[in-house]
C-alpha cells in the first residue's frame, strides 16, 4: 500500500497578489544546449554552430527559448510553493524580450496576479506572472500563466 502525499504547497488563499516568490539560481550549461537539441530535435544552428552564430545577431551560440522555458517550470519546482497542489497548467503565453546564453545564471521570479475561486469546491484559478531573469536582473523570458490550484474551500 502506498503511502498518501501530503500536499506541502500554496493553496489557492495563500498566494498574495502583488507579492514576488523568487526561486533558486541555475546556471544554463554548455550539456543542457546538447542534451535539449538532441530531445527536442531542434539543431538550429543558432543553438548548435558556432561559426554560423558568431556571424548571427548574437554573436554566439544561445540557448533555445523553449529550454528557457522548461527550465523555468524546473526551478518553480524546486520552490516548494505548487507541490501536491497544483491540479493542472490550464494556459500560457510566453515572450522571449532577450537571449537566454550558455553560462547565464538564471532564477525565476513568480508574482500572482489574480485568485478566484471555482464554483466547485476546493479548487480555484490562480492567475500569475513568471520571469526568467539572468544574472545581470535582465528578463530572458517572461509568461502570463493560468493554473487551477487547490483551495481550502
Amino acid at each position: 500500500m502506498y503511502a498518501k502525499h501530503e500536499a506541502k504547497g500554496l493553496y489557492l488563499e495563500d498566494y498574495e497578489i502583488g507579492k514576488e516568490y523568487v526561486s533558486q539560481n541555475r546556471t544554463i550549461t554548455e550539456a543542457d544546449v546538447v542534451n535539449f537539441a538532441g530531445l527536442s530535435g531542434d539543431f538550429n544552428p543558432l543553438h548548435c554552430d558556432e561559426v554560423f552564430a558568431k556571424s548571427g545577431p548574437f554573436g554566439t551560440r544561445i540557448a533555445h527559448g523553449a529550454l528557457g522555458f522548461i527550465v523555468s517550470t524546473g526551478l518553480t519546482n524546486s520552490m516548494g510553493i505548487a507541490e501536491g497542489t497544483t491540479i493542472a497548467f490550464l494556459e500560457c503565453t510566453v515572450k522571449y524580450p532577450a537571449p537566454l546564453k550558455i553560462g547565464d545564471t538564471v532564477r525565476v521570479v513568480l508574482t500572482p496576479t489574480e485568485v478566484k475561486h471555482s464554483s466547485k469546491p476546493g479548487k480555484g484559478i490562480l492567475k500569475q506572472n513568471l520571469k526568467l531573469v539572468n544574472q545581470d536582473d535582465v528578463v530572458v523570458m517572461e509568461s502570463d500563466q493560468t493554473l487551477m490550484v487547490k483551495a481550502r474551500e
